[in-house]
């Protein structure tokens, strides 16, 4: 039964290897652009149309869908931007109460501009932001943000101490205002609103398809056509030519629909689905572990030409900031490099003066291995320097990741996960300081408990 699929991916292998190498170089570069337009599509859906700020009053929960491991740390000022309708003004007033974060993505996942903090103090601030194609000088008093493409993502972040602070972040949140750029520079097609009513993550119940499992259900010449739609409005950055070139020798170019054979076709699917396992046993095998856990690389959010760090962080932590920003380590070992397990009892223990190294706050969330919140009775997801945490009495500290409550004040550092499930930890480190950006510090081993 399985001589005649063998014997086709066998043929296809001998006269299309082209086909196949670069279709699974087509879909590793184009895979962030896509997912980016999918995102777009669920957040319209769930969150609010595009060119609209949308101030997320709480936090997510284990029904939220939308976008891979959400934190819990801040709330979410966000909104999906096209720049093809016109400049627009973005305003943050001055804010010497939480730590805040306003990163503008491009459609590629790159990071083009970074408000905030870190990057700009507690002034605020007021951002003129433009498409790659508009001429002219911006209004006096405004900064000038150019996006290389059309599709922009502005995902800010405000810092938030628990739901007993939503007040305050909320106040913060208000000041925040995304307005057209203004008929006397640059028309916009429509009126641009700005807010929307106080709503949960998601204004609709109706469940979403994740925009991760969207990208696997389309057909590959779907795929590579909306790929190539895409990039006629957002396109490729100029160190990307090498890779145009290459796949327009598979039919692949900007603007023009792919016009492949059964054959052509078939080895181009080949190549994404090598591409694709490739990427996800890469996943599940981090290198670099220090300590069990695996830190992205310093190029997070702005990556060239590399793009097989592009397209993972684009499956599993699409909207990363900057490393100055936020650092993300990651587990899915303990320390004897068995995979973690909620039928088990751990321990991250940070020795006196050996806590996170950072400038704001830091967490550590628990996610389960579809990259989305636990749904645990206990609703509490992640713990960190915003909670009540209780140090030991040699000034160390204890994290404990098990299914139920410990007994007694080690329950303040409690982190739940599900008894009968495989988990993995994030951990976020918010404006870190330079031991934990270049490597003098890590985070120390999950212990598996007797």
């Amino acid at each position: 039964m399985l001589l005649a699929p063998l014997l086709i991916l066998a043929g296809l292998a001998g006269w299309k290897a082209d086909y196949i190498r670069l279709g699974a170089q087509g879909y590793v570069f184009g895979y962030p652009l896509v997912i980016m337009d999918i995102t777009r599509e669920n957040a319209a859906l769930s969150i609010a149309p595009v060119n609209v700020l949308q101030r997320v009053r709480q936090f997510p929960d284990a029904q939220f869908k939308t976008v891979v491991r959400p934190n819990l740390d801040t709330l979410y000022s966000t909104a999906f931007l096209d720049l093809s309708q016109g400049p627009l003004v973005f305003n943050m007033p001055a804010n010497a109460l939480r730590y805040e974060v306003m990163p503008f993505l491009d459609a590629w996942t790159h990071v083009f501009a970074s408000p905030g903090t870190r990057s700009h103090g507690s002034g605020g601030g007021r951002y003129f932001i433009v498409g790659p194609d508009w001429q002219g000088t911006p209004p006096q008093g405004m900064t000038l943000l150019r996006s290389p493409t059309a599709l922009v993502w502005l995902i800010g972040r405000t810092e938030t101490q628990g739901e007993a602070d939503f007040p305050l972040v909320h106040r913060l949140q208000d000041g925040l205002q995304l307005t057209p750029g203004g008929d006397d520079l640059t028309p916009t097609s429509t009126p641009t609103r700005t807010t929307r009513p106080a709503t949960p993550w998601q204004k609709s119940t109706a469940p979403l398809t994740p925009p991760v499992q969207q990208i696997k259900q389309l057909r590959t010449v779907d795929f590579f056509n909306r790929l190539s739609h895409l990039m006629i409005a957002n396109p490729p950055h100029a160190a990307d030519a090498p890779v145009l070139l290459a796949l327009a020798q598979i039919g692949v170019q900007i603007g023009q629909p792919v016009n492949w054979s059964w054959l052509d076709q078939g080895a181009v699917t080949l190549g994404r689905w090598i591409a694709d396992y490739k990427i996800g046993q890469a996943l599940k095998q981090p290198r670099d572990l220090v300590n069990g856990w695996s830190t992205p690389p310093r190029n997070l959010g702005q990556y060239g030409t590399d793009y097989n760090t592009r397209i993972a962080v684009a499956m599993i932590g699409l909207g990363a900031n900057l490393p100055e920003d936020a650092m993300y380590p990651s587990s899915q070992i303990d320390n004897h490099g068995e995979a973690l397990h909620g039928r088990h009892r751990y321990r991250i223990h940070f020795a006196p003066g050996q806590w996170p190294p950072v400038k704001a706050f830091w967490s550590v969330t628990a996610y389960g291995l579809d990259d989305f919140l636990i749904d645990h009775p206990s609703r509490r997801h992640a713990i960190g320097s915003l909670h009540p945490l209780v140090a030991n009495a040699d000034g160390s500290l204890d994290l404990w990741i098990q299914a139920q409550a410990p007994e007694g004040p080690q329950q303040a550092n409690w982190l739940p996960v599900k008894e009968d499930a495989p988990f993995l930890l994030n951990a976020r480190l918010y404006g870190p300081l330079p031991e934990a950006l270049n490597g003098g510090w890590h985070l120390p081993a999950v212990e598996r408990q007797p």
